[in-house]
């Protein structure tokens, strides 16, 4: 099994260089928040979507929660990835500030950045386990980020042509 099959946001990373994508995000949500902007950032698209906000927030969510993960697999051996639950997470993102929201993952992801840039290839063929997908690599871990990021740029884009 490769890598990219452990990866469920595969599809979004396509041949997509990984560390590329997570360079270039805080970009392009800075313009995508800038393009949605403050009027309809918590506008949701239909009933049970996400606002904007509200995926500034699990990106900033999300973001710790790489940044733990990417820590704790290279400090341990035989690391073990904890899952977490992303709609309990989400019941704060009512309440949660966008601006904040974006402050924070921009924080974090200069953060895991200057990390992912020091990083020896034997790091990223480093083993864990996701409880969910089974052994994968680091490497696969950062493809995830990556595709993950894509995912939530698309929804970002979604919502700029929304009126």
């Amino acid at each position: 099994m490769t890598s990219v099959t452990l990866n469920p946001y595969a599809t979004h990373l396509g041949t997509r260089a990984p560390r590329d994508v997570i360079e270039t995000t805080t970009l392009e949500l800075h313009r995508l928040a800038g393009r949605i902007g403050p009027a309809r950032m918590t506008a949701a698209p239909a009933p049970g979507k996400w606002s904007a906000r509200d995926i500034l927030c699990h990106l900033a969510d999300s973001e710790i929660v790489f940044a733990f993960r990417f820590r704790q697999a290279l400090a341990e051996d035989h690391h073990v990835i904890q899952p977490f639950d992303q709609n309990g997470w989400a019941r704060t993102y009512p309440d949660g500030d966008a601006n904040a929201a974006l402050a924070t993952f921009e924080a974090l992801r200069n953060w895991n950045v200057a990390l992912l840039k020091a990083l020896r290839p034997e790091q990223l063929s480093k083993r864990v386990t996701h409880p969910e997908r089974g052994e994968m690599t680091f490497q696969a871990v950062v493809e995830t980020m990556a595709g993950h990021d894509l995912n939530h740029l698309k929804q970002l884009q979604a919502l700029v042509g929304q009126p």
